[in-house]
């Protein structure tokens, strides 16, 4: 499967999965709210994801403010 093909990102597929697997309930009043969350958050996990890089490129091995 190339980048091309990949579905987007289900959001509410995505809490409802996790909302099984962690043992959650999330209240029907809170659930739009946690799905909207979980979007912006895909959305600015996918903006670092897909920030080009040269191969040689290393993470830095210590952090320094």
């Amino acid at each position: 499967m190339t980048d091309t093909d990949t579905p987007p990102f289900d959001a509410a597929a995505h809490v409802a999965h996790m909302e099984t697997v962690m043992g959650l309930t999330i209240e029907e009043d809170w659930r739009p709210s946690v799905v909207a969350n979980m979007a912006a958050t895909a959305a600015a996990a996918a903006l670092v994801l897909d920030f080009p890089l040269d191969d040689e490129i290393e993470p830095a091995p210590v952090f320094i403010p």
